[in-house]
């Protein structure tokens, strides 16, 4: 008998912890954060142009939102909606994008992070040296070409207006022959860009922006949506199961009161938050795209567009 209750109890627990837990409890991982790239200011000389005829800024911009797509980390919103929002709040009409009006911006579209750049340095330049050479004959000449690409980026947190880091993006690269390239101002197309010495810098320069925002929305950072709307008595936000969210789970939702604003500074000294309820995730697909959830109310009333939504 007591071998037999020995083996019934060794059975018992490896049936708990070789089974998943799949209660409706389970907690989200970290989602995809939701991030919006503003065209960057160009602030170079204007004479560079992208294959497609747009200016550097923009270009450089949709390179950033490319790679974030690319990376599988992030909900990046398109073009379109951006320039939307921006048309409709009269935003940005100058081309030029403060942390206030990023964060303005990114409230209407229902994104978490802004990202703000300014193009400071977009060139080459070429160095030739003549002399009797053995390799390549007397008077050839060898030729160096250098590119530089800058770029000033603020990371914004759009809930607070709180710049969570500005740094200048600096890099170089050259190559060397007797033959280089010494096109200027424009590129016929995508291949003839990225075989470029500034092709390249804006590559590198690319990957250390994306790498700043890996390091401050990565690691422990909460998963947070929004309310979206009301629909038949039931709770709509922007999160899915592209981002994690689970049939089943259980979310609280709350309500930013009025932000308070430093009197001596202007900066935003963040806002009192009071619990509106609790509801649980009945569909993980609404739309079919995975992006936003219908949710039944547990407890609580008067859900509004703009409510956060967090674990509990």
């Amino acid at each position: 008998m007591k071998r037999t209750l020995s083996s019934l109890l060794l059975i018992a627990a490896l049936v708990v912890f070789w089974c998943p837990n799949t209660t409706a409890q389970e907690k989200t991982k970290v989602g995809k954060k939701r991030i919006v790239v503003f065209n960057f200011e160009d602030k170079t000389d204007h004479t560079w142009h992208w294959w497609t005829g747009q200016p550097v800024g923009h270009g450089m911009a949709d390179m950033v939102t490319t790679a974030l797509v690319k990376s599988g980390r992030y909900r990046v919103f398109e073009r379109q909606e951006i320039d939307r929002v921006l048309q409709e709040q009269a935003l940005g009409q100058t081309g030029v994008m403060t942390p206030e009006s990023a964060a303005k911006a990114g409230k209407m579209l229902g994104a978490e992070i802004a990202l703000v750049g300014a193009v400071t340095e977009f060139g080459h330049k070429k160095q030739s040296t003549g002399g009797a050479l053995k390799r390549i004959g007397v008077g050839a000449a060898v030729s160096k070409q250098s590119a530089t690409v800058g770029v000033d980026v603020r990371i914004v947190n759009i809930a607070t207006g709180e710049i969570l880091k500005a740094d200048n993006v600096r890099k170089e690269n050259a190559k060397s022959g007797i033959s280089v390239d010494t096109k200027e101002g424009s590129f016929d197309n995508q291949a003839q860009f990225d075989e470029s010495v500034v092709g390249k810098a804006t590559r590198a320069a690319i990957e250390e922006i994306v790498k700043m925002l890996d390091e401050q929305t990565g690691g422990d950072t909460p998963w947070e949506a929004k309310v979206v709307m009301m629909k038949d008595g039931q709770v709509i936000i922007n999160g899915g199961s592209e981002t994690g969210v689970k049939v089943g789970e259980h979310f609280t939702v709350y309500r930013g009161g009025e932000e308070m604003i430093d009197p001596d500074t202007g900066e935003s000294l963040g806002a009192e938050e009071t619990k509106i309820g609790e509801i649980e995730v009945v569909n993980n697909n609404f739309g079919g795209k995975g992006k936003a959830s219908t949710c039944k109310v547990v407890s609580g009333s008067d859900f509004q567009k703009g409510d956060l939504v967090r674990q509990k």
